[in-house]
């Protein structure tokens, strides 16, 4: 069992990552919680995979288990799925001292997790992710939120549940492009501020390979994360670290309808495309952008888009680092060397790139 502990005064909470966790989920539930009911909001794919022996642990601890699945995918990840996820709430009867779990991937982790800051104006919630992208991002340090037509992550709040119980077993079951999705977060972190966890994936020559470092990969970005967040909660300074690569990330998502590439592969993209423009800047060292480029294509995630820098303009418009007419960006210096850059909005096709991105 491999145990970190983000400390957040009376929200601290642990993260916990063992094989075969999600069987003991149950008695885990029940020390953190008097409820009696618990809901499970989980999606298409991974409800039929794992939502009956989540119910099954919690009911043998005493919980009145109701489980709320919605289509699987980014597209769910709106206000008509959040209103039929809360409608299913009140029609289970839960109250302000039951409990809600998320199962599965980031949508479920970030829908589900708003729907318990706002059901009843709060109740608690856990987090059991179950793609690699999740247990090492998105399921910490308690941002909840849905998409908008005009932007991702337009609505939401931060809420930080009680508990992470992370089953890297769970990964055995991922397709290999959502496992290679959320690598393409760890990248991330190796890029920002641990060039030693960067080595280690550049290392790695197998999928089965990178199933077997899952969990020191995992502990180690939620290790970063844990420390980062503790130190700024609210996303107004070091935080925004853990953006890297989001920016162009999430306009290239928005501008192709979410159904072209995975969370992952935007920030792969968004990644590759900044530091190709920093250095040439010369913000950045010379031949950066090619290492993070090989690292990514060795697991099959693309480096580039074909988007007109316009469209990508417009979308980064409502971009939540975006204040007034200025913009603070994540670059890199080298690999493992972050820093926040805040420049005038006129400035940003020159980040960006004035052709194609």
């Amino acid at each position: 069992m491999r145990t970190i502990t983000v400390a957040l005064g009376e929200k601290t909470y642990k993260i916990e990552i063992a094989a075969g966790l999600l069987d003991q989920i149950g008695p885990k539930a029940r020390a953190l919680s008097a409820a009696a009911k618990a809901a499970v909001i989980s999606d298409s794919n991974v409800d039929p995979l794992y939502g009956e022996r989540l119910e099954r642990t919690l009911a043998d601890s005493g919980f009145e288990v109701t489980r709320i699945v919605f289509e699987a995918g980014e597209q769910s990840k709106n206000l008509a799925t959040l209103g039929y996820v809360y409608d299913e709430l009140a029609r289970a009867g839960l109250t302000r001292s039951d409990l809600l779990l998320t199962l599965g991937g980031g949508v479920p982790g970030d829908l589900g997790g708003l729907a318990a800051a706002t059901f009843l104006r709060g109740i608690d919630f856990i987090q059991v992710p179950t793609s690699l992208l999740a247990q090492i991002d998105s399921s910490v340090g308690g941002k909840v939120a849905i998409d908008l037509p005009a932007g991702k992550n337009l609505v939401g709040s931060f809420y930080q549940p009680k508990a992470v119980f992370i089953d890297p077993e769970l990964l055995q079951s991922l397709p290999l492009r959502f496992l290679h999705d959320g690598l393409a977060e760890a990248i991330k972190y190796g890029c920002i501020c641990d060039a030693a966890l960067f080595e280690q994936i550049a290392a790695i020559d197998s999928d089965a390979e990178l199933l077997e470092q899952a969990d020191s990969i995992i502990e180690t970005c939620c290790n970063i994360k844990a420390r980062i967040v503790e130190k700024d909660e609210f996303d107004t300074g070091e935080r925004m670290l853990l953006n890297f690569g989001h920016t162009i990330g999430h306009a290239i998502e928005q501008c192709c309808g979410f159904t072209t590439y995975t969370h992952g592969e935007g920030v792969g993209i968004g990644m590759v495309q900044l530091t190709r423009q920093t250095e040439k800047l010369g913000l950045t060292a010379a031949g950066t952008a090619a290492q993070i480029s090989s690292v990514l294509q060795k697991f099959g995630l693309p480096v580039t888009a074909s988007f007109n820098a316009r469209g990508i303009l417009q979308v980064m418009a409502l971009d939540k680092k975006k204040s007034g007419r200025k913009i603070t960006l994540v670059i890199i210096e080298k690999t493992g060397v972050g820093r926040l850059h805040k420049i005038d909005w006129q400035e940003l096709p020159a980040y960006i790139g004035q052709e194609n991105v």
